[in-house]
C-alpha cells in the first residue's frame, strides 16, 4: 500500500527565517516550492522524501514531539559545519552497532 515518506511537514512561525535555516544553515538550498502567499515552503532532501515548511496559526506553541533526521556521511564533520555556520550542536553519541547522532539545538 504504502511506498515511503514523500514529505514531512513541519510548522513554523517565521517562513522567512525557516526559508534561511533549511536553505542555507542545512545546505538544502532553494525551496523546490515557495509559495509564502499559501504559508508553505517546501525543500527537497536529496533522497526519498521532502521537508515541508507551513506557516504555523496564531496562538501555535512549539513542542518537541516532530523529529527530522538527515543522513550525512560523516555526523562529526556535519557538525563541525553547523557550528561553523553559527548554529549550536548537541555533541555526538554513539550506539552499539547503530551509528552516531548529533542533534541540533
Amino acid at each position: 500500500m504504502f511506498k515511503g515518506i514523500n514529505v514531512v511537514s513541519v510548522c513554523v512561525p517565521d517562513l522567512d527565517e525557516a526559508r534561511l535555516f533549511y536553505g542555507t544553515t542545512l545546505g538544502l538550498g532553494r525551496p523546490i516550492y515557495d509559495l509564502p502567499e499559501a504559508g508553505w515552503i517546501e525543500f527537497s532532501t536529496g533522497g526519498a522524501g521532502n521537508i515541508s515548511i507551513t506557516r504555523a496559526e496564531p496562538g501555535w506553541k512549539p513542542d518537541f514531539a516532530t523529529t527530522i533526521v538527515l543522513n550525512v556521511d560523516d555526523c562529526h564533520a556535519a557538525a563541525a559545519e553547523l557550528k561553523r555556520r553559527g548554529r549550536p550542536v548537541r555533541g555526538s553519541a554513539g550506539f552499539p552497532r547503530f551509528r552516531h547522532v548529533c542533534q541540533l539545538l
